[in-house]
Formats: C-alpha cells, structure tokens, sequence
C-alpha cells in the first residue's frame, strides 16, 4: 500500500507534502470535488503538486471568516500582533532552507535568488513587527472652543492579497505581513505557478506563528476564476496588487468599482544609464547583474541599457562577453545563475521580442536562443542575450521583456538619455552611472522613476524605503511608513470637552 503523503499541517515545507488544500478560517479544506491545477518545475518541467482550483464559495467563506476575526485582532494589544510577526520571522528561519528548495522547485529560483528571497520575506516581517507599537495619529487645533481634534490611524479592515510569481514568497509577505501587523484581515491569492511558496507554505508558517484562525485565508485558482472573483469581492477594503500593467488595470477597476482601494505595483521598464564619464567596469559588472538576476524576471530589472555613443562599442563588447560565461541551466545546478523562465508561455514571448528586435535592424550579439538542460524535451532556459544598434521603438525595448535580455541604445548627450529613458509608458525603477556624482544624480533626479539608484544597478529593495512606481507602474508604495498608510486608515474622532454653544 503506497505511503499517504502528509498533510499540510503536518509534514514538511517541500514538493513532498499533499498541498490538495485550500486554508481558510484556519482550517485546511480538502480539495474535494474541485478541480486540481498542476504545479510544474521550470528546471525538470516535471509535476510537483496539484493544489484546488478554487470556486467562488471558497471565496465567499475565505472573506466571511475574514470579516468575522478582523475585529477581535484590531482591538487585541499591539505587542499580542507583534508577537504573532516575530514568530512568523522564527517560523522563516527554522524553514529557511525548505523555502529555498521549494522556490527552486516551484518558480525556478537559482541558489542565490533563493536565499535572497526568503532573506527579503524575512527583512519585511522584522520591519512590520514594530508596526502594531508605531502607528500614531495626530492632534489637530479646532475651530471650535472646548474642542480637541483627534486624527486616529486605523486598520483598513480586510486586506485582499494578489501576488505574482516571479518572487512569490517575498511580495507575499510584503503586503500580507505589514496588513496583518495593523490589525487587518486577509484573503491572499497566490500566483497559479507558485501557489505552495507564494501562499499554502506562508498559511503553514503562520499557523506555527499562532495566528487565530480567519485572519489569513488562503484561496488557490485560476486568475479568470478566483482572481476576478476576489479582485472585485464586496468584502474587501483594500485590493493590493503586484503584477502585469496589463492585469493591473483590470483588476484596479474591479477594486474601485466595489469601493476597495487599490494598491497597485504593475509593470515597469528600468533604464540603465550609462554617462560618458562612467567607470566602465564597475558599469559592466552591475549591468550584468541587472540584467540575468533571476532570469530577468523582475518588474526591476534593467529592459534597457541606454549608453553614451563614446562608450557603446567597448561596453556592448565586454558585456556580450561577460554574458555569454555566465552559467545556464537548471535552477537545481548549485552553480547555475540564469534559470529557466517560468513556462512556456514566458519563453516564447521573451524569444519572439528578441526576433522581432533582430528583424527591425538590431545586432544579435551573443545568446537568442534555449540553452538545452540534460533530460528535458523542452527547455525553458533563454541564454543571456545582447542586442546593439536597437532603438526605443524596437521591441525588447518598448516592451517589458521580463527575460535575461539586453536591448543597448546609444545617446549624444545626457539631455537624450533622459528623453530615450522617460519615453515609456512605465515609471518604476532606473539606474545612473557616472563619475561626477553630482551629474549623475542630476540625470537621475530627470528620470520620470519611483525609484533611481546612482552607480547601481535597479534591482534594489529595502523594507524600510518607499518602493513604488509613477505613470503606468502603479498606485500607492510599498515598505516602512507608505504601506501603514496604505493598510490603515484617517479616523476623525472630535471631543467637546466644555458646552458648546449653537445658533439655534
């Protein structure tokens, strides 16, 4: 009789537990009669889970129960929250090296990627362990004698919880821990690609943590599903969103058309500019680590390398060089460092950008191509790739590519490189690199961008600085004291401390 696998309860954080579960008013649901979604590994393209493809009453229960515990954990003590956050940090800790093999298994994540992710999950919940004593409110002067003016920061209510893939486990907890820890309730929807380490394994860590149950609800499923269903529920107060511009908008207006606030971190496409008086090498080597960390699949990653016409033929030289030796293959590899892209659907899309820039007139200088890995029909991995003599307009370029690609654009003068990097629909993140500081930041202080880092690369993230995005990158930030705001709430509260007096 072959072994039962265990319960999510019960067993380990890996592909080996039976993660057939939803988690919802603290309870492990059975899957049921519902449908399974397969969870594949981008490395071995092979099964590692089937988790419940959700149904609306799985989203119905999951925000009743939210409802219903929310109120209690508002009024419980700040150090009763704070302690649940910490031993939420004890719980990443003693998992610590079960989420890594899980991200490695589930979103393709290499070694380092791996530990540096659960390393950021961890930094966020230790900066939102001292929100529960940080929110403070305000006195306001009245206009009215015998009148003080209280300005209160309140929990918003139930916070609904979207997250994408790529970095499942620490944009999780970037919006799911800080809501928590102000005294909210949330309904988390994880990803469909990474549903374990981007929502069930979270829901395990807690319940360790001794959260009370219906505080967090975890609802697996499909996006057309489950997604439009909690994106517009009437239950939520706040609609927090990472992913897609594209998806952004549709579910911003689903937030708002139920009167939920959205709070949206969507899609960006970070220039990496290069002045005439850069050093060179220091240049190269960030360009090569914006370029390929975790494949080029980060919202933060540098789409294109705008670089001063003087410095073009050296810089595309070293970086195609430096590129074409970085290590490919399987995320399983300890020495590998470009993973595989996430599915099929990522592959393609990134190598049809690639082709399309290639047809309009860019030079393929190194890569373009799947770099095959033993024992796999149909590998996902995309060799890391450079493309000179593009233009703004070229496709890996204009679009956000989200692959381990390199579009480099040349420019006369710093005026031109702020008008190639500004001309984008999107205004998350970009990065400067110039000898004379001042300059530097100068162009960086011109760049349309929530977030400019001057002689770095963009791939940057700190849990105690505003992260965030302008134009078509998003609403609200992220971090530190941006997201107590975007979680709680202005309550005016008046207190007439002698008679007052009224016209009649």
């Amino acid at each position: 009789m072959a072994q039962q696998a265990p319960h999510p309860a019960e067993g380990s954080l890996s592909t080996e537990t039976d993660w057939g579960f939803q988690f919802v008013d603290g309870e492990w649901i059975e899957r049921g009669d519902r449908e399974g979604m397969d969870v594949f590994d981008p490395s071995t393209r092979e099964r590692i889970a089937t988790v419940p493809a959700g149904t609306t009453g799985d989203v119905d229960a999951a925000y009743d129960a939210a409802a219903s515990a929310q109120p209690e954990w508002e009024d419980t003590p700040p150090h009763r929250r704070a302690s649940v956050i910490r031993s939420f940090v004890d719980a990443l800790d003693d998992h610590f090296g079960e989420l890594q093999s899980l991200l490695t298994a589930e979103s393709g994540s290499c070694a380092t990627k791996a530990k540096f992710e659960v390393m950021t999950a961890k930094g966020v919940a230790q900066e939102a362990a001292g929100f529960p004593t940080r929110v403070s409110g305000e006195y306001r002067n009245s206009l009215i004698p015998g009148k003080d003016n209280q300005v209160k920061r309140v929990p918003a209510g139930v916070v609904t919880v979207i997250t994408p893939w790529n970095f499942p486990l620490s944009l999780t907890a970037r919006a799911m821990v800080p809501a928590l820890a102000l005294g909210n309730a949330v309904v988390l929807k994880p990803a469909p690609n990474t549903p374990i380490s981007g929502g069930l394994a979270v829901a395990r860590l807690f319940e360790e943590a001794g959260l009370e149950p219906g505080l967090l609800n975890v609802v697996t499923g499909r996006d057309e599903e489950v997604g439009d269903a909690i994106s517009g529920h009437s239950g939520a107060d706040v609609v927090a969103f990472t992913g897609s511009t594209e998806v952004g908008r549709r579910v911003g207006k689903r937030a708002v058309d139920s009167l939920a606030f959205p709070a949206l971190e969507l899609g960006g496409n970070a220039p990496f500019v290069v002045l005439d008086d850069a050093d060179l090498d220091a240049a190269v080597d960030a360009a090569v680590y914006g370029t390929v960390y975790h494949s080029g699949q980060a919202c933060i990653s540098i789409n294109r390398h705008l670089v001063h016409a003087s410095l073009a033929d050296e810089y595309v030289d070293r970086l195609a060089e430096r590129l074409a030796g970085v290590p490919a293959g399987s995320a399983h590899d300890e020495g590998t460092v470009v993973g595989p892209l996430v599915d099929e659907r990522q592959r393609d899309s990134v190598l049809e950008y690639v082709g399309d820039t290639v047809d309009a007139g860019a030079a393929l200088e190194t890569g373009g191509e799947t770099v095959p890995i033993d024992g796999v029909d149909d590998s996902l991995v995309v060799a890391p790739t450079v493309l000179s003599e593009v233009t703004n307009d070229m496709a890996a370029a204009c679009n956000e590519h989200f692959g381990p690609v390199a579009p480099v654009i040349t420019f006369a003068d710093d005026d031109e490189a702020v008008e190639i990097a500004n001309d984008t629909e999107y205004g998350l993140a970009a990065a400067v690199f110039g000898g004379d500081l001042g300059r530097a930041e100068t162009v960086g202080d011109a760049i349309d961008a929530g977030m400019v880092h001057v002689n770095d690369q963009p791939i940057n993230e700190e849990p105690h600085v505003p992260f965030g995005g302008r134009k078509a990158s998003g609403i609200g930030r992220y971090n530190g004291e941006e997201v107590v705001r975007e979680f709680t709430e202005p309550k005016w509260v008046s207190v007439q401390r002698k008679p007052r007096r009224y016209p009649f």
